[in-house]
């Protein structure tokens, strides 16, 4: 009887290692379906056609309802990882953008009233993944900004002018680090965005905003972004940062 106890006892406890295993251990989500309306709907200045996206709502809640079935677990890769919440930002501003276009800014979309812990339409938990409430802030503070990716900071996309451009392909784990890289060298040349000089730069907020992301394994802000640029300002400049155009970015 003793024995016939310590077997099923033991047999309990493997079950439950592999149903613990079946719960941390999950295929890595693609992002073909992204991409797809990504290239359809998307020029390479990363001006979006929110018509399009409009008229593609159903393969858009396609792609969002992958997404919203789980989130990265252990045996995924810090790329995996990185890949899916970038997607996963930037799919659910389209989606939150096109149910209620039109509007001339995701501004216009804050609440009216502000109530508690909802004061702005990024706080706005408006989407699941992997069965938790979530809104555009758990992902980007919550979650992107803890992994200590400062490039991040060129992929998130607030459907808006001054925003880095929305790449017209999704980001893939692959080819991660070379999507970040052009990510960043792309914003920084953009003129509208950035105005990179030696001695009196105008930059982007976003470089105001998050300062102290860009201060990474003892390099200065300055330092992170002349890895990005061919004019290198200078470790004394006067830096001054443009206003920022909430427009949207159609």
């Amino acid at each position: 009887m003793k024995q016939k106890l310590l077997f099923i006892l033991y047999g309990s406890i493997l079950l439950s290692a592999c149903t613990n295993g079946q719960k941390t251990n999950t295929p890595v989500v693609t992002h073909e379906k992204w991409s797809a309306l990504l290239q359809k709907n998307v020029n390479s200045k990363g001006i979006v056609n929110y018509k399009g996206m409009l008229a593609d709502k159903g393969k858009l809640d396609e792609y969002l309802a992958i997404l919203s079935k789980q989130k990265p677990s252990k045996n995924w890769s810090r790329n995996d990882e990185l890949a899916f919440w970038i997607n996963a930002y930037n799919a659910f501003t389209v989606k939150l953008i096109t149910d209620n276009y039109p509007v001339k800014s995701i501004k216009d979309l804050n609440p009216s009233v502000s109530v508690i812990f909802v004061n702005t339409v990024w706080d706005k938990k408006f989407f699941s993944i992997g069965g938790d409430k979530m809104s555009l802030n758990n992902i980007e503070h919550g979650i992107l900004r803890k992994m200590n990716e400062p490039r991040v900071h060129f992929t998130i996309v607030c459907a808006s002018i001054s925003c880095p451009k929305l790449l017209n392909t999704a980001y893939n784990a692959a080819v991660l680090d070379d999507q970040l890289n052009k990510a960043a060298r792309d914003f920084l040349a953009d003129n509208a965005k950035n105005q990179v000089n030696a001695t009196h730069p105008k930059l982007s907020k976003i470089f105001d905003w998050f300062s102290g992301d860009f201060k990474v394994n003892g390099q200065s802000k300055v330092d992170f972004i002349n890895r990005f640029t061919s004019v290198k300002i200078d470790k004394t400049a006067e830096i001054s940062y443009l206003d920022y155009n909430w427009n949207l970015n159609e």
